[in-house]
């Protein structure tokens, strides 16, 4: 058994009885995301048990089973309004379990080891998702457009404001509430978009503040994934100018 520091939100890895804790490092105004993926290498399911509160019962995440790093990630949705202290664990009777997981939101992780953490350019150009990345970007206050795609089965890609998220999916593969679940009353505070292709265009409107597109894919090490945000205030003014 061991007893894992999670303060920073890092790359962490659990196995039977293990629990990591983030103590105290949630901060109120705030959504996070903790993602899993069950990394044991066999197709037995991992049950993960997320602890937010002394006063509720832990929310219970089931982790699919996986070999040759194809199964699902799951993640779960928690509140800085509800908790500032989250932890998660392995119970003694899954034995031969193990999960990777990370804290995701527009704050975490701190501690980045592990995780590709690097600006996304809003250039409408497609960027590729690597294993745990992490795209930031501040868009400026006007109206861009969103892509995502992918020929990976259920393909997850988590947007994230300060105190909201947008996760969209692509090549849905199933329900979504098998593998997204929610620690308090944050539920409201997210959106899912699920599609059954493998292109997903959305707008998103900025105001000047950190945007954050955090992957949560079913082929942990693929490269096939890709996001694209084109500045539509760019798109417009090129068109005027080529119209003049």
């Amino acid at each position: 058994m061991a007893s894992i520091d999670w303060n920073g939100g890092q790359v962490v890895t659990l196995k039977q009885g293990d629990t990591a804790t983030c103590s105290g490092g949630l901060n109120p105004g705030q959504l996070y995301a903790l993602f899993f993926y069950n990394s044991a290498g066999n197709d037995a399911n991992a049950p993960v048990n997320v602890v937010w509160s002394n006063s509720s019962p832990p929310v219970k995440v089931t982790v699919p089973g996986t070999t040759a790093n194809q199964g699902l990630a799951a993640l779960c949705f928690v509140s800085g309004d509800d908790t500032n202290t989250v932890s998660i664990s392995l119970g003694q009777t899954s034995q031969g379990a193990q999960v990777t997981a990370f804290i995701g939101s527009v704050k975490m992780p701190v501690n980045t080891s592990g995780i590709n953490n690097v600006a996304l350019p809003l250039d409408g150009k497609f960027h590729s998702f690597t294993a745990f990345t992490r795209y930031y970007a501040v868009p400026a206050s006007h109206w861009y457009d969103g892509t995502l795609q992918s020929n990976i089965n259920q393909f997850i890609s988590v947007q994230f404001k300060e105190s909201a998220a947008t996760v969209n999916i692509v090549n849905k593969l199933v329900d979504p509430s098998n593998v997204i679940k929610y620690a308090g009353t944050c539920q409201p505070q997210v959106t899912i978009n699920a599609v059954a292709g493998q292109t997903y265009e959305w707008s998103l409107q900025g105001n000047g503040s950190q945007i954050v597109w955090i992957n949560a894919d079913s082929c942990q090490n693929s490269q096939t994934a890709s996001i694209a945000v084109q500045s539509l205030s760019s798109a417009y003014a090129a068109f005027n100018k080529a119209h003049e």
